[in-house]
Formats: structure tokens, C-alpha cells, sequence
């Protein structure tokens, strides 16, 4: 039980299904990305809450994403996986600290804590970017865009990254819907709650 929990825990940050969010009032129309980069680029707090899900060779499993991000430090509740309950992943500058109905669990960065637990690793600390549509600055991508010039499919650290679906949230486009694939991993994030903070800490 410990290891399917961690499996999801780990995954989870990658992941989800879920109910859609409310559609936005306007579309996104051709020059919106290009507009909001600079304040996408600098936003470093947020919270958002969703659905995991995740799929592989041979099963496929779902929980509740709840995650905090401000300044560099970050908190995600992951509830449900397998029936286990709740697992929480708190981090920073200072190290990584996983807690779960089996103990604490800590390590320097996210993927020094998977490698721990799980036997492998995954790009963790590349997350926070993809969230918001963005490449991680650490590592080669190819990004294809749509029509609109969003971002449609990123390839990163051998993963896939399609953003299928955006919403509207204190005026910024966001992904809603992200699917990633690595080899025979297939893994969704449906995001029924955007909540960032502008670098002021209020709303438009």
C-alpha cells in the first residue's frame, strides 16, 4: 500500500481527470499569449484544485490535486489515491518533505525524494512551469503551437505535454486540461480551480 500510494503521490503532480470548470465568457483570441507571457513568466503564487488521474499498462487510478505555490515553496494535498486517504508533498529551497499515512519522508529536491521512494524520478521541479503553459529554463523542449499561437504540445525531459483545454482566471489564460505521456505512462490534469496571484498579491 505504501508504494501504490507513493506511485500516486508522485504521479499525481503530473496528473488527473475530472468534472470541466465553468467556460470562460470570452475566447482567447490571436496575440493573448504573447500579451500575458511576461506575467505568466513572473508568477510564482498560486493555488489551484483538480482531478489526477492516471493510466498505465496494466491499471488506472484517480485523485483530488489541491496545490499551493508561493515563492518557491509549494504544498500539494493529494487525497483519495486508492482509497489510502491523504498524502501531502511540502518543499523549497530547503528540501522536500512527504508525509503519508505511513510517516514522513524527506530529502533534499522532489526528485531525490521520488528516487527514494519510488526507485526512479521523475522532472518534478519542471512542473511549476508546465502548470502555466510554460517550458522548464533548465531543459531543451520543442514546443508546437495552435492557431491562436498558444502552446499545444511541449516535448520536454522525454515527456509530452498537450494542453487540450484553457481557462480564464484573474486575467490570464491557464491550461485547464493537460494530458502527459511518458513511453507507456499516460497521465491528465483537469484544473477545476485557478487561483493566481498577480505580483502585487491581488486581482486585476
Amino acid at each position: 500500500m505504501r508504494r501504490l500510494a507513493a506511485i500516486t503521490l508522485g504521479l499525481a503532480l503530473l496528473a488527473g481527470c475530472a468534472s470541466q470548470a465553468p467556460s470562460p465568457d470570452s475566447p482567447r483570441e490571436k496575440g493573448d499569449w504573447a500579451d500575458q507571457k511576461p506575467r505568466l513568466e513572473a508568477l510564482d503564487s498560486w493555488r489551484l484544485a483538480g482531478k489526477l488521474g492516471l493510466r498505465t499498462p496494466n491499471d488506472a487510478q484517480s485523485a483530488n490535486l489541491d496545490w499551493t505555490q508561493r515563492s518557491g515553496h509549494y504544498r500539494m494535498l493529494i487525497s483519495g489515491p486508492f482509497g489510502a486517504g491523504r498524502s501531502v508533498l511540502e518543499g523549497g529551497p530547503d528540501g522536500v518533505v512527504l508525509t503519508t499515512g505511513e510517516g514522513r519522508f524527506e530529502a533534499d529536491t522532489p526528485e531525490q525524494l521520488m528516487e527514494q521512494q519510488l526507485g526512479w524520478s521523475l522532472p518534478i521541479s519542471a512542473l511549476d512551469n508546465w502548470v502555466r503553459g510554460l517550458p522548464s529554463p533548465i531543459v531543451e523542449y520543442q514546443l508546437t503551437r495552435d492557431a491562436l499561437n498558444f502552446p499545444q504540445r511541449l516535448r520536454q525531459a522525454g515527456w509530452v505535454i498537450d494542453y487540450r483545454d484553457w481557462t480564464r482566471a484573474d486575467g490570464l489564460w491557464l491550461p485547464r486540461r493537460m494530458v502527459m505521456s511518458f513511453a507507456d505512462w499516460r497521465a491528465t490534469l483537469v484544473v477545476n480551480e485557478w487561483h493566481p496571484d498577480t505580483p502585487e498579491g491581488g486581482n486585476e
